[in-house]
């Protein structure tokens, strides 16, 4: 089997071919697009690529054509030599690789599917739409605090009939850089409410989103984020390994007779335990009579809410895992169960 390592660019890329014996084949820099022709003339092939934008497309299309696919973690491949001793380009790196793949099994990432991909691609967009809006309100509110202007709380949604509202009962003109913002503000709340819809549309038509909603603060973007993250239920040996891979597991620093915990490890998607931490304080507000809740407000007692609702999305995370893997709805005498 040969082993080809691309080293990938955003137009383009060098690839390095060498038989099994190290000996190289074939190193040439070509366009990044010609690089799906390419997969169809070379002959079976191990394709070993690092982790980039283009990675997954890459990586789909060299599968396509019957090519073993490897897709080495960005955080792996200095440990196997790429750009040691400060020397580093394109034709150095696809060497090291390509000379690696012949002596070791590279790891591959999960290389997720093309549904993963959209759904993740959607939700990053809903959120970036989400944090333009806020911004736009911060700086509206600190223009308001230097008039001393205290304007009436509500949803972001609204603030633009509040700002304006206020300044009419004052009979006060905005001004126009202030009223420029406030017209932004208005266009990115109407995307905001279609991106919502959006999510929410798929999350009714996905039977496994539909499921996993009927968890106490779990609502459409956090059910779509996680079943786009996780991607195959069968990957995961137990609810731990999905608590560990959204890093809600606490950390841990011992050597010798030293032991030290140290807060949860923050690993894998941030967007996702953003969102499952954000479904915990929804469930610790709205729903006390849960014994999940209950378990978690008892714990709230003897250390604080943060760290309560930290462990209580850690929970929410394995009932999730586990609905999703038996396919059964919530069941709620069973959420606080050890």
């Amino acid at each position: 089997m040969l082993h080809a390592a691309i080293d990938l660019g955003a137009t383009e890329s060098q690839f390095c071919i060498r038989e099994a014996d190290g000996t190289i084949v074939e190193e040439k820099k070509v366009p990044t697009k010609k690089l799906e022709s390419l997969f169809a003339i070379w002959p079976t092939s191990r394709v070993i690529v690092e982790t980039s934008a283009e990675a997954f497309h890459i990586a789909d299309a060299a599968l396509a054509h019957k090519h073993q696919v490897r897709v080495v973690p960005a955080t792996l491949v200095k440990t196997l030599g790429v750009g040691a001793r400060g020397i580093k380009n394109d034709q150095r790196d696809a060497r090291t690789l390509s000379e690696v793949s012949c002596r070791i099994d590279l790891p591959s990432v999960h290389i997720p599917s093309a549904l993963s991909r959209e759904w993740k691609s959607l939700c990053g967009c809903r959120e970036a739409l989400v944090e333009a809006r806020t911004k736009l309100i911060n700086n509206v509110r600190g223009w308001l605090r230097t008039r001393l202007w205290r304007v009436r709380t509500g949803r972001a949604s609204t603030f633009c009939d509040r700002v304006r509202g206020h300044a009419s009962s004052k009979t006060l003109e905005l001004p126009a850089h202030i009223e420029r913002q406030l017209t932004v503000l208005d266009a990115l709340n109407e995307q905001v409410r279609a991106a919502d819809k959006h999510v929410r549309d798929l999350a009714k038509a996905n039977e496994v989103c539909r499921r996993l909603m009927t968890v106490p603060g779990v609502g459409p973007v956090t059910a779509v984020r996680f079943v786009a993250a996780l991607d195959d239920i069968q990957r995961f040996s137990g609810a731990h390994s999905v608590e560990s891979y959204v890093g809600l597991t606490p950390g841990e620093r011992s050597s010798a007779e030293r032991q030290q915990r140290t807060g949860i490890t923050k690993a894998g998607s941030a967007a996702l335990r953003k969102m499952l931490i954000q479904s915990a304080w929804s469930a610790f507000r709205t729903n006390a009579q849960e014994p999940m809740v209950a378990w978690a407000r008892k714990l709230a007692e003897r250390r604080n809410k943060f760290v309560a609702v930290t462990a209580l999305a850690r929970k929410i995370t394995g009932i999730l895992y586990a609905m999703w893997r038996d396919g059964t709805s919530y069941r709620s005498e069973r959420s606080a169960a050890t």
